[in-house]
């Protein structure tokens, strides 16, 4: 056994490596993360916080629309063909430039629909600026990082980044008036530091060249994973939006507390994700076991739920070290213990399509996703029940979702074929 195992560490000695920093960036970064979140969430009022962390989810929906996807491309030719970064880079930056009328004019109206008589326009605006633009900007120098295989670097980035809101955090928390409107300032600036610093000090040395019918050739490509992207946290964020609507501010804070704590335990399960990413646009055969996928899923739902479980732990033992209004969200935590594991592996489905090629698929199955959670979530909202109750049924809706992801994915799975990069 000590053999087989030796062995398999040897033959993956670079994955493990690239996991293995990884992994330290996200240690780095949940410890600063935590920070944060114990900064913002006991600074702002709890009904504030739901209506930032819900106009934060919608940023983070629109983001996925920059350059109409390109970022896909980018980040298969920064895996495969690095020879030809500068010119997808071009194409990226071509694709923003493309992409901003449509981003505003969905922003102008999801703040319409949903923000209009709750949260004032600029303060959305500095919000959506922040998530789309800057903390976009430097998520896709990260991935160009991985893509390049300097996991060092983008997982430094990625802690120097969220150090910066870390900061803005503390500031705001020492030196403001505790309000929603001055919070969007300090995360403005700091999300845009975040970007000119990933941009210079991060992004490779490239020299731009525009070739239009390279990019053509990807478009299809593009704007399907674009498409797969919105919906996929359309179906991951969507909750906060529903919760605000259905419950008001003050619910969507307590809801946004508790979402955000299950966050935290996910950082090292999506580091695995980015790395079995890379691993199976080389190597998709390795799907083709039955026994691998149910060792892939195990341990994405052992470690999701791990994290989950010495969470609660922790605030049970000290319901109070991460601030008052946490403290109002504590005690339920232990109620969503299942909800990480099926999260995390709903997305490690759309990330096995991803990496098999299989994105107008994944557009499909995350549309379907997105609108089973959506009547899911209203109807057990719509109970009017206690919050233990309705925080209880969560683990139920969630499950649903994960058995619908994981009958459409593998059937979609069924005969892998390497697919031309």
């Amino acid at each position: 056994m000590i053999v087989r195992l030796r062995h398999l560490a040897s033959a993956n000695a670079a994955i493990i490596r690239a996991y293995l920093s990884m992994v330290g960036g996200s240690a780095g970064r949940l410890v600063i993360s935590l920070v944060y979140f114990i900064a913002i969430a006991n600074t702002l009022s709890i009904s504030e916080f739901g209506l930032f962390a819900t106009a934060s989810a919608c940023g983070i929906m629109l983001s996925r629309l920059l350059a109409f996807g390109f970022v896909s491309p980018l980040y298969r030719i920064a895996t495969v063909k690095t020879r030809l970064l500068g010119v997808y880079t071009a194409g990226f930056l071509g694709g923003v430039v493309l992409s901003a009328p449509v981003i505003a004019l969905a922003a102008w109206a999801t703040h319409a629909l949903i923000f209009s008589d709750q949260m004032q326009l600029v303060s959305f605006a500095k919000i959506i600026v922040a998530e789309v633009l800057c903390w976009r900007i430097m998520e896709i120098v990260v991935i160009v990082s991985y893509g390049t295989n300097r996991f060092g670097s983008g997982s430094l980035l990625v802690v120097v980044a969220t150090a910066l809101k870390t900061v803005a955090a503390v500031l705001f928390a020492w030196l403001s008036d505790a309000t929603l409107a001055s919070w969007g300032w300090y995360y403005l600036a700091a999300n845009g530091l975040a970007a000119v610093i990933a941009i210079l000090f991060f992004y490779p040395r490239v020299r731009l060249r525009w070739k239009l019918a390279l990019y053509t050739r990807r478009w299809v490509d593009a704007v399907s994973v674009a498409g797969a992207e919105v919906l996929f946290y359309v179906q991951s964020e969507l909750d906060k939006v529903l919760v605000l609507s259905l419950g008001g501010p003050e619910t969507a804070g307590i809801y946004a507390i508790i979402m955000r704590l299950v966050d935290l335990t996910a950082l090292p399960v999506r580091a695995f994700l980015t790395v079995l990413t890379q691993k199976l646009m080389r190597a998709s055969a390795m799907l083709n076991s039955l026994k691998n996928r149910i060792l892939l899923e195990g341990v994405v739902a052992a470690v999701s739920t791990a994290g989950l479980l010495g969470m609660a732990g922790f605030l049970w033992l000290f319901p109070n070290a991460l601030g008052k209004n946490v403290a109002v969200a504590a005690p339920l935590l232990i109620f969503v213990a299942l909800v990480p594991a099926f999260r995390n592996l709903i997305e490690y489905h759309s990330e096995l399509l991803y990496a098999t090629g299989r994105t107008v698929v994944r557009m499909m199955i995350l549309a379907s996703l997105a609108v089973m959670k959506a009547l899911l979530l209203a109807y057990v909202l719509g109970l009017h029940t206690d919050v233990v109750i309705w925080v209880e049924l969560l683990n139920a809706a969630f499950l649903v979702l994960y058995l619908q992801s994981a009958l459409m994915t593998y059937r979609a799975l069924r005969s892998i074929k390497k697919r031309p990069i």
